[in-house]
């Protein structure tokens, strides 16, 4: 029997985001109070302001012109539209190094959820201590709160004295004592709850439920049950989360090729298990490095058939271990399967030694050869219903595609054929005789043995021209090509000849 896995949430809040993103760039902001103000009606309205303004007695919403009467000179900065969202956007990519599931909470939060990942930091504390340092560090003023739940989470972090980590079942307690405005209530509904007196948590929660849907509606309700853990609250991350995804964070930076090998080795070990278990096996995988200077690294892999052999896909990876530049240092690794295939078992023979495309063994070389060359340089190629040779054949998706047409085997064909037949300069006699010798880029051939014509019709349906006599040829060297003459011979014509293949 599996046991459910308990949700965990951290939730960050900015409370001076854009502020603190001014100061980053312009470190003199430390030092004095200053605002941020937009234009609403012919005055300036202020949007934010940073924690020395706001100790003079500066509030969000005031104008600039009062603002001055407690401040002078005050600092007026024009607000950005789209900054704040475009700077959690920023952070929230950063913060992938801690979860894969990071969501924005305007107008200046994050919510993440932490499921499963906390212990890789060594405990809960350390991880909220590591987020919470590194945003500092960065400049920006934080609070962060961690809970069962994304409400409870969100109420500590914001209003909370301390107790910034709730035990696991603790969010109930913790939020009994929190004021109404914790619940990520609208303004107006706050007002209401305060001037009935239900100034906290605790004096909801007690409360009839239908006396509050009453009197407030839906959303109150809703609203107390996602922090308590009740109802289940989803969030949409910045990014999708892949099925198939394993991650391993470092204590300390990697930037030698060994620690980069130990960290694939053992991500492919954890995934290729998972991708076992399941019988399936991976076509595209992708392994990237967050770097300590917020840049993302990262190679890809491709094999012809679906696996989850560590060992070999390792190698593949280390093909490409030279594009993949750790400097200044690697935190954290993460490897994803972006395509996975069922693995079908086939039946063994019990004579057979060999299993021709579908050979495990085949499927491996390829895949070390495409690493190497390019997966240009490969080709496979299945018959097509056409009567022209550079037409008969296309391009195979897969080892594992079938022929849909017969080979056309009535006649030979030459192992090598040219994409576009090449005009060559031919001596022969009349009317079907095959040459006696011909010129392909500037270099005689003489014709020892002939065998055709072959007569191949244009298809009509597709193109116009007219029709081919094909013939086989050996030069004195023991050469062997595929000609052909194009139409019927005439007397006042010279004819047109091309090489359009090579035998072995």
């Amino acid at each position: 029997m599996y046991q459910q896995v308990k949700k965990r949430f951290v939730t960050i809040w900015f409370h001076h985001l854009i502020c603190d993103w001014f100061t980053i760039r312009n470190p003199h902001l430390k030092t004095i109070p200053f605002v941020i103000a937009a234009p609403d009606h012919g005055r300036k309205i202020i949007v934010s302001a940073n924690s020395l303004a706001q100790q003079q007695g500066v509030y969000i919403g005031m104008t600039v012109t009062d603002a001055g009467t407690f401040i002078d000179p005050l600092e007026v900065l024009e607000d950005k539209p789209g900054l704040a969202e475009k700077l959690l956007n920023g952070i929230a990519e950063w913060c992938i190094r801690y979860t894969p599931v990071v969501a924005i909470d305007l107008p200046g939060g994050l919510i993440l959820d932490i499921t499963g990942c906390a212990h890789l930091w060594g405990s809960e504390r350390d991880y909220l201590k590591d987020i919470v340092t590194r945003l500092k560090n960065k400049g920006y003023s934080v609070r962060a709160a961690m809970a069962d739940t994304i409400g409870a989470a969100w109420a500590v972090s914001r209003f909370a004295k301390e107790g910034a980590i709730t035990a696991v079942g603790g969010q109930v307690q913790a939020l009994l004592s929190l004021p109404s405005a914790s619940l990520r209530l609208e303004s107006d509904a706050v007002e209401r709850l305060e001037k009935l007196g239900l100034t906290q948590i605790k004096d909801l929660i007690v409360m009839p439920r239908h006396a509050l849907r009453r009197r407030f509606g839906t959303v109150i309700l809703q609203r107390l049950d996602q922090a308590t853990g009740k109802e289940e609250e989803i969030i949409q991350s910045i990014q999708p989360v892949e099925l198939y995804q394993e991650r391993l964070p470092c204590l300390e930076p990697i930037i030698t090729l060994k620690g980069i090998e130990i960290a694939l080795q053992r991500l492919l070990g954890i995934l290729c298990k998972r991708l076992s278990d399941e019988q399936k096996g991976l076509r595209i995988a992708l392994f990237k490095g967050y770097r300590i200077d917020n840049k993302i690294i990262s190679i890809e892999i491709s094999t012809n058939s679906p696996s989850h052999n560590a060992a070999h896909l390792f190698k593949l990876f280390a093909l490409k271990f030279q594009s993949f530049e750790p400097a200044p240092g690697i935190e954290l690794f993460v490897i994803e399967a972006k395509k996975v295939e069922d693995i079908i078992h086939r039946q063994e023979s019990l004579w057979s030694t060999t299993s021709g495309l579908n050979d495990n063994g085949l499927s491996e070389l390829l895949d070390r050869l495409s690493g190497r060359f390019g997966a240009g340089h490969i080709h496979r190629y299945l018959a097509d219903e056409h009567w022209l040779p550079e037409r008969s054949i296309k391009p195979a998706i897969s080892l594992q595609e079938k022929n849909t047409a017969p080979w056309k085997s009535g006649m030979p064909r030459p192992l090598k054929l040219l994409p576009q037949p090449e005009p060559i300069q031919v001596t022969a006699p009349i009317p079907d005789y095959p040459p006696m010798n011909f010129r392909h880029r500037n270099q005689l051939h003489t014709v020892r043995k002939a065998d055709g014509p072959e007569r191949i019709e244009q298809e009509w349906w597709l193109q116009d021209g007219q029709h081919r006599d094909y013939y086989s040829v050996e030069d004195e060297n023991g050469n062997r090509y595929w000609i052909f003459r194009l139409g019927h011979y005439k007397a006042d014509k010279t004819h047109e000849w091309f090489l359009h293949g090579f035998f072995a």
